[in-house]
């Protein structure tokens, strides 16, 4: 099975909702009510959320295939950090967030999210940030083992709200090898 990775654009925007759909739930700890995960979804993962990620000169949005089938994507934010627990831990000016990052189920374990992570740092060097950080559920052990894995360090925690609950987050963060 052959995995390639691209840079999306904006007529990507359906088939990125689509893999959004299918994947994030999947980083969700278990108990999280499927009309919270919905909600995020329409909220911050519709097409038209993706339209505006991809007109956004900010992010640089991928998308990995299997054979040509999409089946994963990512997504990196330049700019200013909002969330007060990561700008006490992250240099704004120095870094690129790892906003985005997910991979079909039945593609776990195959290859795919690392190839999909090496793009992604690859395109996060080009930028000219000297760290990479993201924020991952404290409770999706196999998202921080691969992230663990991939050299992502925690520096911190933070919280996400999906729905009404607030999740317990940790805030990992990578030195980034320059393009």
């Amino acid at each position: 099975m052959w995995i390639t990775t691209r840079r999306a654009d904006l007529a990507d925007a359906g088939l990125l909702h689509d893999l959004a759909a299918q994947t994030f739930g999947l980083a969700c700890p278990p108990g999280t009510l499927q009309t919270d995960i919905d909600a995020f979804i329409a909220g911050h993962l519709s097409r038209e959320a993706f339209e505006r990620y991809l007109a956004d000169p900010d992010r640089i949005l991928l998308i990995a295939a299997a054979d040509d089938t999409p089946v994963g994507y990512s997504m990196l934010v330049t700019g200013p950090i909002a969330d007060p627990d990561v700008a006490a831990v992250v240099d704004e000016k120095t870094s690129i967030e790892l906003s985005k990052f997910y991979v079909s189920a039945d593609r776990h374990g195959s290859g795919t999210a690392a190839a999909l992570m090496t793009a992604t740092l690859t395109e996060a060097a080009t930028t000219g940030a000297d760290t990479c950080w993201l924020g991952v559920n404290q409770q999706n052990h196999r998202a921080a083992n691969f992230y663990a894995k991939h050299g992502f360090a925690i520096i911190g925690t933070k919280r996400f709200r999906v729905g009404a609950v607030l999740h317990h987050d940790h805030i990992r963060q990578r030195l980034l090898t320059p393009a």
